[in-house]
Order: C-alpha cells, then structure tokens, then sequence
C-alpha cells in the first residue's frame, strides 16, 4: 500500500496542474498516468503547436463563449486566470506570442515546449510520477474514496483528484474511464458527444484540395435551405470534407442541424466584397482575357490548385473564349464564389474530436473548490468536465484554471 496527502489520476494538462499547485502547497503527491508519459494530448494540441489560452483577461467575457455553463468556471477563472498562465510559462522560460483571433502559441511554435515544461513543473514541484499506471478502481466506502486500485498496486490518500479528459483522441489515453468511475459514485453525467470536429461533405472533390487553407471566409449552415448560423475566419479542406477553426466551432451546431433536416454550408470566397461588385470584378477579368481561354481568366481570383475544381464546377469550357462567356455562364461563376454549397453528411467521431462536450455534471460540483459533492474527498479538473469552449485557447484555459483549482483545494481539505 502507497500513501500520500493527494492523488492526481491522470496526467494531461489539468493533472499535472493539479499534482503540481498541490506538491507546490506542500503535500506528498501522486500522479497516475497509464501513458509511458505525461502530456500525451498535448502533443497533438493547435497542430502540433499547443493553443496555449486566449488574450481575453476579464474572465467574465472569456466564459461567454462557453454558453450555459460558462459562469460556473469564474471562480477558477479569478483564481488562475489568462495572465497567471502567461506568467507560469514564462517563469517555466516558455515564453509566449500573442497571434491572429486572440491565439496565444509558445514562441519557439512546438507543442512539446509545453508539454516539457509541465514536466519539469511537476518534477520540480516533487511530485511522483508513476508512469504506464493504469487505475482499474477507485474503492469508495462511507462517502468518499479509501482506495485506487492500478496495475501498480493499490494507493491510498487523504484527497483525489480526477483529471482523465475526455473521450477525443482515444490513443492518447483519453477513452472514459473517469466518466465510468463518476458514474459509479453517484455523479450526474452529461451525455459526452464529439466536439470541434471537421464535417464530412457529400462534395468528393475536397480530396484533390484537403489542407488548403482558406482564409478569410464565410459560412453558412443552413437547414432545409434556411440559413440558421454562419461564422467568418479560416477553414480548409480535408480529404473528406471541411475543417478549420470556424468548421470546429460550428461543427456542434451542424450535429444538431443534421437532426432536423437536410444540411448545406455556404461558402463566401470573397465576403468582403458584395455580389453586385464581385460580379464586375468577373467582367473585368473575363475582359481583359477577352481572346483568351476561359481558364487563364481565374489565375487572378483563385490559387492555382483550386482552379482545375472550379472549372468542373461551373461547367464551362476550359477552352472557351472569355468574351463568349454568356450572362448565365457568368452567374453560375459568381454563385461559386459567393455561395458556393457544399452537402454535409455528418461530423467526424471521437477519434478526431478535438475535445469532448458533456461529462460530469456541474450540478455535482462545487465549482468554487472543484470538490465532489457526493464524495468528500474527490476533486474533478479539466475536460472531463461539462465544460467546453470554441477553438483559439479557450479549452485549454479551462484545464490550467480547474486544475490549479482542484490541486490547491484537495491539499489538507476536509469537509
């Protein structure tokens, strides 16, 4: 039988957070990853560069885009907020730079930057490490927890912390074992579905362009042709439909939409140009490309590799003459370009969420101190929480602020 003052189980971002403010107020610490390593998800966060937080410090507009549960993360937010992350890495010498959307990325661009420092965090703060761990039972008797049972051995502390994430990204660890544990103890849980997914589209074509970056768009999601929400940024093609920034914070929406009916996205090329003026700005180039082919006239409007998709789109002879181009020809060419539609059969699973939505029920705890309030000595912290933001930082802030929380709280706390 190990002892100590605190267990962690898990160690992803929240984990090692918590072990870490909990070993720093000092207390002996555990930390349970069933990974050869911490900080797998980390890795594979922001492609491989780690969205580190968002530049929003006024915690009260950073929980807005978090919806109906977003007030609930105040309190941690007040407790460890933007700022205090900013600090902390900078102190851990992984400085940051603030960049487009409000998007905070380690300097040197590489996730493992911060995956390194959170080690050395944890390490530094004395915390022990038990690698390839994996936490078959947590044994509960007379309200709250004697015992975790591993592949290790079995542990025994004065205060748990339950930090296993989500569902998203399962070969990181990430498949549900504490969703599983809170259940059986009593806590509410709130259906867990894939979040900040790319979409699958009917359209084949994005296969000859997936990964091209399209910046500066707009999208719409319409519903049996009813437009019902639309974002403006960046997306990109995949080799099975769309994704990008503005897709994943949409993608929740669209999964609801494919529910009520037949879904689309619209996608405006150019939206900072209206119809009337994009469509002389097509007369121009069809003019000056007079005796040209019709397929030189879209080197001006379009990268290169998108040219050949749009030519079969339109359905115009590559070789036709530009001033034979008719009006209806014309139309279906600016259509295209201002509202081109793209057929959306579903959203990608888990094994490509970037998070998870639902998880443990807020109603089941105190978010003031992250504690558990069915089992006295059981903190929650991080994704496996019914928390979950947009894309940009928000996410992520979520699991350094709860994670700060809950370690701070589970050292000497006693109800």
């Amino acid at each position: 039988m190990q002892k100590y003052d605190v267990i962690v189980v898990g160690g992803g971002p929240a984990g090692m957070f918590a072990a870490g403010f909990a070993a720093r107020q000092g207390a002996q610490v555990a930390l349970l990853e069933k990974n050869s390593h911490c900080g797998a998800k980390v890795l594979i966060t922001g492609k491989g560069r780690c969205n580190v937080t968002h530049d929003e410090e006024d915690p009260r507009k950073f929980v807005e885009p978090f919806g109906r549960n977003g007030k609930a993360l105040l309190t941690a937010l007040y407790a460890f907020g933007v700022k205090d992350t900013l600090d902390f890495f900078a102190e851990q010498g992984v400085p940051l730079k603030l960049e487009r959307g409000g998007r905070i990325f380690p300097d040197g661009g590489e996730a493992k930057d911060v995956q390194q420092a959170l080690i050395a965090f944890v390490e530094a703060a004395g915390v022990a490490v038990h690698s390839s761990c994996e936490v078959k039972k947590l044994v509960v008797a007379e309200g709250k927890i004697t015992a975790v049972e591993t592949t290790r051995g079995t542990f025994e502390a004065d205060n748990i912390v339950l930090a296993t994430g989500g569902l998203s990204y399962p070969e990181t660890g990430c498949t549900g074992d504490g969703y599983a544990w809170a259940t059986e103890s009593g806590h509410r849980l709130v259906k867990p579905v894939p979040a900040l997914v790319a979409v699958k589209l009917s359209d084949v074509w994005t296969s000859e362009v997936s990964r091209f970056n399209l910046k500066n768009v707009n999208v719409a999601l319409c519903v049996d042709g009813k437009k019902v929400d639309e974002r403006f940024g960046e997306a990109f093609f995949t080799r099975s439909g769309i994704g990008g920034p503005i897709i994943l914070d949409m993608s929740s929406r669209i999964r609801d939409a494919l529910k009520q009916g037949k879904v689309s996205l619209l996608l405006d090329l150019k939206p900072a140009v209206s119809v009337e003026l994009f469509d002389k700005r097509l007369q121009r180039e069809l003019a000056e490309h007079s005796n040209q082919d019709f397929a030189y006239s879209l080197g001006g409007l379009l990268p290169r590799d998108m040219i050949p998709v749009f030519l079969r789109l339109v359905g115009i002879d590559p070789k036709k003459k530009c001033h034979s181009v008719t009006k209806v020809e014309r139309q279906r060419l600016l259509e295209l370009f201002k509202s081109l539609e793209l057929q959306v059969k579903g959203c990608e699973g888990f094994s490509r969420a970037i998070i998870t939505a639902g998880g443990v029920s807020i109603k089941d705890i105190d978010m003031r101190t992250m504690r558990s309030k069915k089992l006295s000595n059981l903190f929650f912290a991080g994704e496996m929480i019914d928390l979950d933001g947009p894309t940009g930082g928000f996410n992520l802030q979520e699991c350094w602020s709860t994670g700060y929380l809950a370690g701070v709280n589970a050292v000497g706390s006693e109800e």
